[in-house]
């Protein structure tokens, strides 16, 4: 198998990368570098390689570039392009929001047409978010001691909730999401949506716009402010990225019947939080000590609570999460605090 990955030196891209290669496949890592820390990461992922390296591929480019995209796209020939590559802060996006949809919507568009211009079209896997759904503030919510919970979604937020965009990080990953969905019915590649919750694990440099769990795990561990926007009652559903990536495999094993559906991937109610109500006093039993932080106005679009329902994901892939929460979370703080030199030096490095 030939994968390609836009963002694979981000995150969720190089975890998933060294899982691929360890196995045996051929994958092309496309990535502009421009996220602090991604160069760690990327060197991180040659040293994975090992004796497999001839099995990694790394060209430093950018989704906006249409024809470097298309051009690299096509030197691979992958059987799978998996579009991490993404602007991903709300934040960001309310200050730039051309940028913002110069990457998520026209780069992923972009990424289609490299996949249409293809003698022989790769799958093309696409990482969406739970920002699509807006802030569903027709969905009832009840709000208790430490946390908000749904009021009729018991087993949380299910694909029929409708699309409602909100923010410009919303719009533009929406447009991306629709766009990939509808390239499979309109152009016959075989494409799979994920609409993801909060992913976490290890080798996530989080800062406060985005990946809070480790943003809070860093702070702590380092002994650093930490800033909560809102009131710190609002409940996330976390899942581990081993068990995000077994998602995507589950559904290129099933392709056949997950082409051209959207499927939304989170921890579900088993793997929840609130962001500090209940992580909070986790968080200080690892780190030993009390844990100060600061409060200030909620963030446009934020959503009082976000759980996915895997029902779908479940029936359709096979897939649920298998890690929780606690030990996910243990796992972090253990490959923080292994790491803590990554910190020490510049926070923009």
């Amino acid at each position: 198998m030939k994968t390609f990955i836009t963002g694979g030196a981000g995150f969720i891209g190089c975890n998933m990368a060294a899982r691929y290669i360890q196995r045996g496949d051929a994958v092309t890592v496309f990535d502009n570098l421009s996220r602090p820390r991604t160069e760690h990461n990327l060197t991180w992922l040659q040293e994975q390689a090992g004796a497999n390296k001839a099995n990694l591929s790394f060209i430093q480019g950018d989704v906006r570039d249409a024809m470097g995209l298309q051009r690299a796209v096509t030197e691979a020939q992958p059987d799978l392009i998996v579009h991490l590559a993404s602007q991903v802060a709300v934040t960001t996006s309310v200050k730039n929001p051309r940028e913002d949809f110069e990457i998520n919507a026209l780069g992923t568009f972009n990424v289609l047409e490299a996949a249409r211009a293809q003698a022989r079209p790769p799958a093309v896997f696409f990482a969406s978010t739970n920002k699509v759904y807006g802030g569903m503030e027709d969905i009832g919510v009840v709000e208790g001691e430490s946390r908000y919970r749904y009021r009729d979604l018991p087993k949380g937020v299910s694909e029929e909730q409708a699309l409602d965009f909100h923010s410009p990080y919303g719009c533009s990953k929406g447009a991306g999401d629709q766009y990939v969905r509808d390239y499979s019915r309109i152009y016959g590649i075989k494409t799979v949506v994920f609409r993801q919750s909060c992913i976490y694990g290890e080798r996530q440099f989080g800062v406060e716009d985005q990946g809070w769990v480790a943003h809070f795990v860093i702070a702590a561990c380092m002994k650093r402010p930490i800033h909560i926007y809102g009131n710190g009652k609002q409940v996330r559903d976390l899942l581990y990225v081993g068990d995000l990536i077994n998602a995507y495999d589950a559904a290129w094993q099933r392709l056949d019947i997950a082409s051209g559906q959207v499927f939304n991937v989170g921890g579900g109610m088993e793997n929840t939080l609130s962001i500090w109500s209940e992580f909070g006093p986790l968080l200080a039993e690892l780190a030993g000590y009390k844990i100060d932080v600061t409060y200030g106005d909620w963030r446009p679009g934020d959503q009082p609570v976000f759980v996915s329902d895997n029902s779908k994901a479940k029936r359709v892939l096979g897939w649920e999460p298998a890690t929780s929460v606690q030990g996910g979370i243990r796992k972090l703080w253990d490959w923080v605090a292994a790491n803590r030199s990554l910190w020490n030096v510049s926070r923009e490095t």
